[in-house]
């Protein structure tokens, strides 16, 4: 029972991470990358549909990228997402393809970045704390149950903090990269 505990708390733990990852992606840098549009949602045929379900992304310069849509039909909705979006980007339509230009971030714009990244990565810790505080109850749980005792529980406690500290830690890395991404010039 203890150890599911424990392997159900890194699958989420994990997951968190994962979900932390996503949301550094989308925080743009200088650098263009296909990453930035993974959380738009475009309008297609009244369903919002995530953009990589909708067109191709490629990257012939550093702070240009160019969206290719499967369905010309697609391109208006498209556009008007990417324009809506929190990128503070002025898409530009050729007939064929959208072609996005990323302007060059200030230094202003850098500080408001590095705000994001620290509370999505704070965001992250603050689930990670949570599915330990959840993990430890079900442990309290089983022992007061006597379902188990208390030297399994002490012990799958410290697995548990290790674990924690693992995923925070992970979390803590991939912020300062992106601190570090978003402050090159």
């Amino acid at each position: 029972m203890i150890n599911e505990t424990l392997k159900e708390a890194e699958q989420k733990m994990d997951k968190a991470v994962s979900v932390t990852r996503e949301d550094f992606a989308a925080i743009r840098t200088g650098r263009a990358h296909p990453s930035m549009f993974h959380k738009i949602l475009a309008d297609y045929y009244g369903n919002p549909t995530p953009l990589q379900q909708l067109a191709s992304f490629t990257v012939p310069e550093a702070r240009v990228i160019i969206i290719s849509p499967f369905d010309q039909g697609a391109m208006g909705s498209i556009e008007k997402a990417i324009r809506d979006s929190d990128l503070g980007v002025n898409p530009t339509d050729d007939g064929r393809n959208i072609r996005v230009v990323l302007p060059e971030l200030t230094e202003e714009r850098r500080k408001d970045y590095i705000k994001v990244a620290r509370s999505k990565a704070e965001e992250g810790r603050v689930s990670v704390r949570n599915i330990r505080r959840h993990a430890k109850q079900t442990l309290d749980k089983l022992e007061k149950d006597g379902e188990v005792g208390k030297d399994d529980v002490t012990g799958a406690e410290k697995r548990l903090d290790a674990l924690t500290k693992k995923h925070v830690d992970a979390i803590d890395d991939m912020l300062k990269h992106k601190e570090a991404e978003l402050l090159e010039v």
